[in-house]
């Protein structure tokens, strides 16, 4: 599943330099994740680092964008191969 930035978020720049993915980005009004970059540190980390990180605790799974580990897996290794992700593979 890839994450999502609450409504809540104080803009507080924790969060985007954390991925490890370059997920995250200032968006129109918050900081935003982009659902084909983010594999919740899944090759990475054992945690999420931008929701271990967040102040106000407003970075939640997204029910829209739904994965399995092994999908996010799959993302991550397309990514550090620099091999374009698609959104919702299954």
């Amino acid at each position: 599943m890839a994450l999502l930035i609450t409504d809540e978020c104080i803009n507080c720049d924790v969060c985007e330099p954390a991925c490890p993915n370059d997920a995250i980005y200032m968006g129109p009004e918050i900081y935003e994740i982009e659902t084909a970059l983010c594999t919740e540190c899944v090759g990475h980390f054992e945690i999420q680092q931008c929701v271990e990180i967040c102040p106000v605790e407003c970075i939640i799974v997204d029910p829209q964008n739904t994965e399995t580990e092994m999908q996010l897996l799959d993302k991550y290794r397309r990514i550090i191969a620099d091999i374009p992700v698609i959104d919702n593979q299954p």
